[in-house]
């Protein structure tokens, strides 16, 4: 934990944002998650806000042991390589940017009366998008031969969702490996993941 703190720290206050709105009454939070949402309405009114506080909050609560999984898989690896600061600017360039263009899209179907106007109101929160940067960024931690079959596997999964459902998060996931993969300068002079030929020991 002491190699890759930001990520703990964020895990924390996940499980405690979780844990409030589980004991919330529904009303109250519906009201949170709205207020601590990303989408168009709280972005024209609290674009700071809206960045900063949607990236603390999950709409399941239950589903924040599997976030914790993806954590340690995903963000603790990042963040002992390539440090706190990189790792952050990653995450945080890959949630604001992904934010900012699927919603974007939102406001232009919004005004091609593609999709309701309910549609700037619509609670989008989480943290997955950071996610999808650090797994991204993760590309050039492994060596040959295993990269080449790490990236495919990590376009495939964020490619098929935007093919088949479409939808503005998928939108948003798609940006933020996009914006993991040109972080690549941030990983020059870091060591790749030594590669042990079959029976090396």
């Amino acid at each position: 934990m002491r190699s890759s703190p930001g990520t703990h720290a964020w895990l924390v206050v996940i499980a405690l944002t979780s844990l409030v709105i589980a004991l919330s009454p529904a009303a109250v939070d519906t009201y949170l998650l709205h207020r601590n949402s990303s989408n168009l309405h709280q972005l024209a009114h609290h674009p700071v806000r809206a960045l900063l506080a949607s990236a603390f909050w999950i709409e399941n609560p239950a589903a924040v042991l599997l976030y914790a999984v993806l954590f340690e898989v995903l963000h603790a690896p990042v963040e002992r390589w390539l440090g706190t600061l990189k790792w952050f600017v990653v995450v945080a360039v890959g949630h604001v940017a992904a934010t900012l263009v699927s919603q974007q899209v939102v406001l232009a179907a919004i005004r091609l009366h593609d999709v309701p106007l309910s549609m700037a109101h619509v609670v989008d929160i989480g943290v997955s998008y950071g996610l999808a940067a650090s797994a991204g960024v993760l590309t050039y931690r492994l060596a040959r031969p295993w990269r080449p079959f790490y990236l495919v596997a990590a376009v495939v999964f964020f490619a098929v969702p935007l093919v088949t459902d479409r939808t503005y998060t998928d939108l948003g996931h798609a940006v933020s490996l996009a914006v993991g993969l040109a972080c690549r300068p941030l990983t020059r002079g870091k060591p790749v993941a030594p590669h042990r030929p079959p029976g090396a020991h």
